[in-house]
């Protein structure tokens, strides 16, 4: 069994290196014969090898947005594979298509808050196209969960999630780095290079998700990810290389200089522990944190004064630091320039279009949402929201509940709140086990990331978290399973 299974993870790993080779020569080629080609491969890859697409799925949305500046040909990836995996299930479901019908109430709930904010975004006069955009950003994530949910996951499934997260936060990090000592000039789109940061923005690295925030939280997957395999290796032979890139991913997470992510990581991290009572994860976490400070913060930013000896330009403000980062929180230049055009001044004018909407909100498609950065909003000029003031661009509200408390009012916070409430109670009723007391933790922190991100709507969190929620309903049998599995 140990040779079948040795045979069996070998090619996968050979299978997966084929699938994220193709898709590098492919992004050579002219935009339109890659979208042609990508999706005719990615379609079969994800019919005959579902769940192998489903964890190629990892790699390809942490890198997408590096891929789709290089190619837009390449956009649709991701889509096809789900969407293919999806019809999959439906086709293997034969005797079995009643339970695709079945739903937990918090799915039920889920569905009508998304019936209700499209219905009232329409009757405000937000375009069918704008609607459905922001329906799918709900949607798409969601689908892996519908998906995994109801398959019989494979024996193998947990640590090949956990490799692939691995590996392509390993990517990640070594690309930030040198992003980082190379003052963005190298293995970076033109574009990317030479995009106006403030001092601020500059010092963080930005990495191959083209956003420090979203590589924070890629890292912090790669660590979780790192704590499972030392725990399920305890003393193999993996353990030297899971140790390196421990101190290698708290390192970079530290040069993200990511205010929330840090947040919520110590959120999950505390609440699991204690729920857990694991606490040697608490002395690994701290020794490895020392050493990631030693090993990595400190020579990287000691290469960037450096570099910046020899002629490499940068904007005025050093290489940063961890204090200059929550002190800028606080500093009555940033809170002025927040009560003007950033995050309180969102608040602000949610809390208005509540005002004029309080029990319906204004709809899906208004208000700093991802259909309005694509589409606009018919309110923003009543509001006097002008895009000039974000560079020309509309803006993400920052905080996913003013969203949903203007666009959607009272009924559709008390429908959240139940979309929200429904799973914490089935990460309850398994509280004690691992799996129950680390989902109980991972929905703590997502949803206190939701006051400072649009956490819902960033394609990256979602992924993961429904992903794992998946395989959470997967292991202890929270619906009738489908018979599917790799060909």
């Amino acid at each position: 069994m140990t040779i079948l299974n040795e045979k069996l993870n070998k090619k996968d790993v050979l299978i997966f290196s084929i699938a994220i080779l193709f898709l590098i020569i492919i992004a050579f080629l002219p935009s339109t014969l890659a979208l042609i080609i990508s999706s005719v491969f990615f379609a079969g890859f994800a019919y005959f090898r579902p769940f192998q697409s489903l964890l190629f799925l990892i790699t390809y949305v942490s890198v997408r947005p590096i891929l789709i500046e290089f190619n837009s040909g390449l956009k649709l990836v991701g889509d096809i594979i789900t969407f293919v995996v999806f019809i999959k299930l439906i086709v293997n479901s034969k005797k079995e298509w009643k339970s695709l019908f079945y739903f937990k109430w918090f799915e039920w709930i889920f569905f009508a808050f998304l019936v209700f904010g499209s219905i009232i975004g329409l009757l405000n006069d937000v375009s069918i196209a704008s609607v459905i955009f922001q329906l799918r950003t709900f949607v798409i994530m969601y689908i892996l969960y519908y998906v995994i949910s109801r398959s019989l996951l494979p024996d193998n499934w947990y640590p090949r999630m956990a490799w692939a997260t691995i590996i392509v936060s390993l990517a990640a990090s070594i690309h930030g780095l040198i992003e980082k000592l190379s003052m963005r000039q190298l293995l970076l789109p033109e574009e990317w290079r030479y995009k106006m940061l403030s001092a601020t923005n500059f010092v963080r690295i930005y990495g191959l998700p083209g956003n420090p925030n979203s590589l924070a939280l890629l890292l912090i997957f790669g660590i979780i990810s790192i704590l499972f395999l030392q725990y399920l290796y305890k003393n193999q032979k993996y353990q030297l290389f899971l140790y390196i890139n421990l101190v290698l991913f708290m390192g970079v997470l530290v040069l993200t200089y990511s205010r929330g992510t840090w947040i919520s990581a110590f959120i999950f991290a505390a609440v699991f522990i204690l729920l857990s009572r694991q606490w040697k994860l608490l002395k690994k976490l701290t020794i490895a944190g020392v050493a990631s400070f030693a090993l990595i913060y400190l020579p990287v930013n000691f290469g960037v004064t450096f570099f910046q000896s020899l002629g490499l330009e940068a904007p005025e403000g050093g290489s940063g630091s961890i204090g200059g980062r929550f002190e800028e929180t606080f500093d009555e230049k940033n809170l002025a320039l927040m009560a003007q055009s950033g995050r309180v001044f969102y608040l602000k004018k949610g809390f208005e279009v509540f005002s004029d909407y309080p029990i319906t909100g204004s709809g899906f498609g208004t208000f700093g949402g991802s259909a309005t950065l694509s589409y606009g909003s018919p309110i923003y000029d009543e509001y006097g929201i002008r895009s000039d003031i974000y560079g020309g661009k509309n803006f993400y509200s920052d905080n996913q509940y003013i969203q949903i408390i203007a666009e959607t009012g009272i009924v559709g916070v008390l429908l959240f709140a139940g979309f929200l409430i429904g799973m914490l109670m089935l990460f309850w009723k398994q509280r004690k086990t691992a799996f129950g007391q680390f989902m109980i933790a991972f929905w703590l922190a997502t949803g206190f990331s939701g006051f400072y991100y649009n956490i819902w709507e960033l394609k990256l969190y979602t992924m993961f978290y429904f992903i794992i929620f998946g395989s959470f309903a997967s292991y202890f049998n929270l619906y009738k399973k489908i018979p599917f599995r790799d060909q």
